[in-house]
């Protein structure tokens, strides 16, 4: 009887048990099927496929492995490939959320949860521009083929004829060794409702799928950019010059996108990662994530990814770096900015000191302004810089009424065509404050102007202030101008309306989009690069709004940030804007090597740590200037580098012109302590007047100053918009593995 009992018992007892170290005495428990998602994160897919692995584990057959999609048996798209993995591309996602499962005898069965997105979008970025109009956004990617002649005076590429091939293609041997024709294939295609072009090295004939690339690639990619900073309405084409929309291709040098080609590199260019079309972070980040998902999707997983650009091209990929942290790795900047709205304060400041200073009418009795005088106050060389920043790039950016691609001329009533202050209200505005409605939020209705009063809604936030703003202070202290003058302009100099209008009276601004340029990463802090590769390449600036000065508003971000800046590299050189015509390709190959040695680091240490130490002895700051091409000292060469001012900086600001919304103190003659002419009764009485709520307190935070969150989202969970952004849950586990090599991961987990 004891012994039935027993017997009973064990046979009760023996599934509850498992094997305990040591003991060997246990059932084991079975080993667990583990999903991947290699091409994104599995919350952010697109374009109904995406890419996974299954993780088999020990004594289970790839035969024997089911997968199934909310059901639907799909394992017919997977196979054990050359590298041993089983792996298949999943297809026919329904939008929304799918379920996958994994099922094997004998093993634990493993569902990961993927959410799949319009290949229109959106993805992240919110409720989409409304007027926008796209007509082949639903037709296929279309291929051709180009290659590179063996003239060497032919940089770019040309048309390749599969049927008559010419007879000038030259060769090219990559950075793993392997020879091929410089033949490429250029996919372009629509994503995003907008354009995107990726070429890689191609052998015509030679199939290619993502587990079984061409020989030629080696697994890494560089992101194009353009310039400038504007609003559009329709489909731009992605840019792949290195300086676009700041300068033209160099005569007799090849483009960096060229060289990446011939060493192995895929390079992708997206129309909305072009600020001059599109200049929105959200939409800069969201297409290119978009488009990288569907390179590790059809040609195959990613190692890591180099941004290059001029002007805006550096503010996409600085801003989207810090807000997006994870979508490069490494950053190739030139005719730096850190971001827009920062520069954007700069350039307003510009905009409305030329309205006084270049109509002389508005002057008081007996104050006369020199130009060298108006350059000291702006915190320059001279004036052209305010006047070229003001035209070629404010007024493109914040003149709703400009003709912006995709829009027609203002019809009376007809809110399909553009908007006009005075015959069309209701109409498509061109300034990209309106653009980025969803991150900056529409102005609130206790201030809304007769226009937003007509066409029944806010328009976009204006993200900065000028209250209290001393103009021409430290021109006033130094005695290069007078108290009449410094009165004189600080009562005209006024501030601008919703449509960028002058005003007579300051402007404070809209709070709540001064705090969400912030949140958003509109206004980069740079408190999310730590993990990035970094390398600014510039000159000196003859007077066209690209002062080497606004690469060092980054460093000094950095430094505060960080307390230091050893993961970015600066160099500066003769030539204007960029340095050296062959500082962009010289780049590239240094980022290369710097990001390798990154990868191959396996120890334990923070990525952030990795990025300094395995920057290679060879990549450092470089100062070409003549006899100092051996030296450089960053610190001491400002000088050299036209390390210039600003007009906020002028007026007692930071050094870093972070700060677009200054905190008040009450005005105190103390400040004015010193002058070599005192205020008069009647001067100082004009201060109290215009300064009745304060001066700037530069020593304060700025109002709404905050860092960035990372990885928002702008649409609200039952539909519609949040303005300034949501944030989207931590990454799934196992998710997003083939964007990146293994080193760079916890770039995604922040």
């Amino acid at each position: 009887m004891r012994t039935r009992f027993a017997l009973v018992l064990l046979a009760l007892v023996a599934p509850l048990l498992v094997a305990a170290p040591g003991t060997g005495s246990a059932v084991p428990k079975p080993g667990r099927l583990t999903i991947e998602v290699l091409s994104n994160r599995a919350d952010l897919v697109s374009a109904g496929d995406v890419l996974l692995a299954v993780r088999l584990p020990q004594g289970v057959r790839a035969g024997q492995v089911r997968v199934t999609a909310d059901g639907r048996d799909v394992t017919r798209r997977f196979a054990v490939r050359d590298d041993g993995r089983f792996l298949g591309l999943v297809t026919g996602l329904d939008l929304g959320r799918t379920v996958l499962r994994a099922t094997a005898p004998g093993a634990r069965a493993d569902r990961a949860v993927v959410v799949n997105h319009p290949n229109a979008g959106p993805v992240f970025s919110g409720p989409q521009t409304e007027h926008y109009v796209c007509d082949g956004c639903d037709a296929a990617p279309t291929y051709d083929l180009l290659y590179r002649s063996t003239n060497p005076l032919s940089t770019e590429l040309q048309p390749y004829d599969r049927l008559d091939p010419p007879s000038d293609v030259a060769t090219t041997t990559t950075d793993e060794g392997v020879e091929v024709p410089f033949v490429v294939r250029r996919e372009q295609g629509f994503q995003d409702r907008d354009r995107y072009t990726i070429l890689t090295l191609f052998q015509p004939g030679r199939p290619w799928r993502a587990w079984s690339p061409q020989e030629q690639w080696n697994h890494k990619l560089l992101v194009t950019h353009g310039g400038g900073c504007g609003a559009s309405y329709a489909p731009g084409n992605p840019p792949l010059a290195d300086y676009s929309g700041t300068l033209e291709g160099v005569p007799g040098v090849t483009p960096s996108y060229v060289t990446a080609l011939g060493l192995g590199f895929a390079v992708l260019s997206t129309a909305l990662d072009n600020t001059g079309h599109n200049c929105s972070v959200a939409l800069n980040a969201e297409s290119v994530m978009m488009a990288k998902e569907r390179i590790v999707e059809r040609y195959g997983e990613l190692r890591y990814t180099i941004g290059t650009g001029c002007s805006g091209g550096s503010i996409a990929q600085h801003t989207v770096a810090n807000a997006y942290p994870g979508i490069y790795q490494g950053l190739i900047t030139s005719c730096s900015y850190p971001d827009t709205f920062t520069a954007g304060a700069q350039f307003a400041d510009y905009h409305l000191l030329r309205l006084y200073f270049e109509d002389p009418s508005r002057w008081g009795p007996g104050v006369v302004w020199l130009p060298t005088q108006m350059a000291q106050v702006e915190g320059h060389l001279s004036h052209l810089n305010a006047v070229v920043a003001d035209e070629g790039l404010f007024k493109a950016a914040l003149n709703p009424e400009h003709d912006c691609p995709g829009t027609t001329d203002p019809v009376a009533g007809d809110a399909t065509t553009r908007y006009d202050s005075e015959t069309n209200p209701t109409g498509v505005r061109c300034s990209v404050l309106d653009l980025l409605i969803n991150q900056l939020g529409p102005r609130p209705e206790s201030v809304w102007s007769e226009q937003e009063k007509a066409a029944g809604h806010g328009f976009g936030g204006i993200p900065f202030s000028n209250t209290g703003m001393l103009y021409g202070l430290s021109a006033l202290q130094a005695g290069a101008i007078t108290p009449a003058q410094f009165v004189d302009l600080n009562a005209k100099v006024g501030g601008l309306d919703v449509d960028s209008g002058l005003v007579p009276e300051r402007i404070a601004g809209d709070p709540a989009s001064i705090a969400r340029a912030y949140r958003t990463g509109l206004i980069n802090e740079a408190d999310h690069l730590d993990e990035v590769a970094m390398i600014n390449h510039g000159g000196p600036d003859p007077g066209i709004a690209h002062d080497y000065a606004h690469a060092f508003w980054t460093q000094e971000r950095l430094q505060a940030d960080q307390g230091h800046t050893d993961n970015r590299v600066m160099w500066f050189g003769p030539v204007p804007l960029i340095g050296d015509v062959t500082w962009a390709n010289q780049a590239l190959t240094a980022m290369d090597s710097w990001l390798a040695a990154i990868e191959a680091d396996d120890s334990s240490r923070p990525l952030a740590e990795k990025v300094v130490t395995d920057r290679p002895e060879t990549v450092t700051d470089r100062c070409v200037v003549g006899e100092l091409a051996d030296v450089c000292d960053v610190e001491e060469l400002q000088v050299l580098q036209t390390r210039l001012s600003t007009p906020r900086q002028e007026a007692g600001g930071p050094v870093a012109n972070d700060n677009v919304a200054c905190a008040l103190t009450p005005l105190d003659k103390a400040m004015f302590d010193g002058l070599l002419v005192p205020f008069t009764d009647e001067e100082w009485a004009a201060l109290e007047t215009i300064f009745a709520d304060g001066v700037c307190d530069w020593t304060e935070p700025g109002l709404g100053q905050s860092a960035a969150e990372t990885w928002l989202r702008y649409d609200a969970a039952g539909g519609g918009v949040v303005h300034g952004g949501r944030n989207l849950p931590g990454v799934p586990a196992h998710s997003a593995t083939g964007v990146v090599a293994p080193a760079f991961l916890p770039m995604f987990r922040r």
